[in-house]
């Protein structure tokens, strides 16, 4: 009977010290493997780069951008060690919900002008004194009611492009000047995301713009993908832009402008050696645009890139990449003596891993051939005297990226 007594007791107790712990805020995970219950998840990622660029023209002001001021933004300086950026990734999941949150501190979130907007007075700029840049590059969150759907609503990457400002996730190191002139960065909205089996996906959304963060009007922008796999080794996407981002009128009302991009990446992986990958490009804009004022007539601009890497060795790489843009009609900001131009260039980038692919190593030979203006004396890029007298820039570089995953 004692016996019984207190088998009733060690079960009563059992039974209130689970209700104290439930009250506590405490969770009892089921240990049945069947348990539809999912552990939520706190990770952590982000990268560091620095590099060296040696210009062959050796310009007297020791950089690469040229006349346009943009051709090489985001490595700027010649014959200097420089630091690009430090990336942090925060992200937070569960069952259906995801939290993104990406900061970028250094030079190169400050000429990506992320999380700012310069060209309006509403915008705001933590620090812009490059060193000291510390701006929010993405910031979103994802809710996926059913398997197949995700909505997005937040500060993202742009859908257009192949090449982003990640520097671990190009082929190369230096941007194009496709990516560079040509495309957006990044977008403030929300958009829908379909996957209606492992070949297709449809992404659609409302955004402010194109790298805008206060819209710079009372019209939004569509966004839009279109992802097709045939085969586990080809990729298709589709991309666009399109709304008017002309900017307001002092009275804050819409003007006539247009801009538009339409993109087509084409991604093969032929062998576990090989990667070959073409994209193309083609904008069209009137009116005021991103502070370029194109006139009431439509104006294109025009991307080709070809790409190809291959794998020597798991830690060694080959990667090499032509590009021609053409913004001949002067619609972008890549320009030779304030007129439109076209620009050859080709680059060949090595890749190393190191450190269990915690270090990258990228030595890069790059040169661009701009049009030669002949009725002028001002070319694309500068002598070491300080005259822009030439159309060709070619540089020899070594960057290094640290990347780093904490879960």
């Amino acid at each position: 009977m004692n016996q019984i007594t207190n088998t009733m007791k060690i079960i009563f107790m059992q039974r209130i010290l689970i209700i104290i712990i439930s009250l506590s805020g405490f969770q009892i995970y089921s240990q049945n493997p069947d348990s539809t219950k999912t552990k939520n998840e706190f990770a952590f990622s982000g990268y560091f780069d620095v590099y060296y660029t040696f210009n062959l023209n050796n310009p007297a002001s020791r950089n690469n951008l040229g006349n346009s001021g943009v051709c090489r933004l985001f490595d700027k300086y010649s014959g200097a060690f420089q630091v690009g950026m430090l990336l942090t990734r925060f992200s937070y999941t569960t069952k259906k919900t995801k939290m993104v949150a990406e900061v970028g501190f250094g030079p190169n979130i400050d000429y990506a002008r992320y999380g700012s907007s310069y060209s309006h007075k509403w915008g705001t700029v933590i620090a812009n004194s490059t060193y000291g840049a510390l701006m929010i590059k993405q910031a979103y969150i994802e809710y996926t009611p059913i398997k197949k759907l995700t909505f997005t609503i937040g500060q993202f990457g742009t859908p257009i492009g192949f090449e982003v400002l990640d520097t671990p996730l190009n082929i190369n190191y230096s941007i194009n000047n496709t990516c560079n002139s040509g495309t957006p960065f990044y977008h403030l909205g929300i958009k829908a995301t379909y996957k209606f089996n492992d070949k297709i996906r449809l992404m659609s959304g409302l955004v402010n713009g194109a790298d805008e963060i206060n819209d710079n009007n009372r019209g939004k922008s569509y966004i839009g993908q279109l992802v097709v796999s045939p085969t586990s080794k080809l990729n298709i996407y589709f991309n666009t832009i399109q709304g008017n981002e002309g900017n307001a009128n002092n009275l804050g009302q819409n003007v006539k402008a247009y801009f538009g991009v339409l993109d087509l990446i084409i991604q093969y992986q032929m062998n576990n050696k090989l990667l070959l990958c073409g994209w193309f490009v083609l904008g069209t804009a009137k009116g005021d645009v991103q502070g370029m004022v194109i006139g009431p007539e439509l104006k294109n601009w025009s991307g080709t890139i070809l790409y190809a890497k291959y794998n020597f060795l798991d830690k060694l790489a080959l990667g090499t990449r032509l590009e021609y843009f053409n913004n001949n009609s002067g619609a972008r900001a890549l320009l030779t003596d304030g007129k439109g131009t076209s620009v050859i260039d080709y680059t060949l980038t090595g890749i190393i891993s190191l450190a269990n692919g915690n270090l990258q190593l990228k030595p890069e030979f790059r040169i661009d051939i701009f049009n030669r203006e002949k009725n002028g004396t001002i070319q694309q890029f500068e002598d070491s005297s300080g005259n822009f007298s030439k159309n060709k820039q070619s540089t020899i570089g070594l960057a290094a990226i640290y990347v780093f995953k904490v879960n």
